[in-house]
Parts: structure tokens; sequence; C-alpha cells
């Protein structure tokens, strides 16, 4: 498939960054539905409406940070611009999922098989969303760097 040369390559940010504003407005119209007591959605996130607030708001940070990285039209390497959407997601997942279940909220892990499970889930985001956001913004650093000045 041939790339568009105004995407710079960087078309899966683009695409990514309309899913997550997609996954930021269904999730704001859960936190209506929990201030409203609607029951099927209390009984999808039964936990802590905080929760659910900062899954909403790290979906929205996350939409932002990737369209800023996307407007700076600089070539990103795939695999960085595979591990900034893929965390995007995955960080802004522990939120809701905190949400959804009670039991990964706690100050102690969850028993059995799911705390541990929760626990490299985690981890594993939070690796994968540093690479990527932290590679992209010395590649962009670096091509400022390397750019000739006009005039």
């Amino acid at each position: 498939m041939k790339q568009d040369p105004r995407h710079a390559g960087n078309v899966v940010l683009l695409r990514g960054a309309c899913l997550w504003l997609l996954a930021a407005l269904v999730l704001a119209w859960c936190l209506v539905g929990l201030d409203f007591g609607v029951p099927f959605v209390k009984a999808i996130f039964p936990g802590k409406f905080m929760r659910v607030l900062q899954g909403h708001s790290d979906f929205l940070l996350m939409t932002a940070l990737i369209l800023g990285f996307y407007a700076t039209k600089t070539p990103l390497p795939r695999t960085v611009r595979w591990a900034m959407v893929i965390g995007a997601f995955t960080n802004s997942s522990l939120f809701v999922l905190q949400g959804a279940f009670p039991v990964l909220d706690g100050p102690t892990p969850a028993p059995g098989i799911v705390g541990p499970a929760f626990l490299v889930y985690l981890l594993t985001s939070l690796l994968i969303t540093s690479y990527g956001f932290g590679k992209a913004a010395v590649t962009v650093l670096r091509s400022t760097l390397d750019a000739k000045p006009v005039g």
C-alpha cells in the first residue's frame, strides 16, 4: 500500500488517536450514566467513579499527545508509532479496569492469579508507553537540531 506523504508514515497515530477519542466519548457517557445512577452502567463500573473519570481523562490526554506528535510530521519508526498507540490504550485502560473490577483497586494485590496478572499488565503498559513517547520525543527533538537555519 502506498503511503500518503501528508502523514509522514504516521497514519497509525491518526487512526489510534481517533479510536482513543471515541473511547473517551464512550467513557464520558458512562460517567453521565453513573452520575444518574443508571443500573446497567453501575453494574459495569461498580468501583470508584474517580477511576472511570481518570480513564476518560487519560484517553483524552493520550489522544492529545498522539495528535501533537502526528502534527509535527516527523517520520517515526514503526515500533515507536505502535508503542505510542498501544501504550496509550493500555495506560488509559488501567483506570477503566480498576473502575470495572474494584478488587484491582486496593492497597493489597488481588487474590489468586488476578493480582500478579494485573501487575504484569501495568508494568508492561508503563514500559511500552514510556518507550513509545520517549523515543518519539527524542526523535522530534533531534529533527529540530538537524534542521538548517532559515535566513
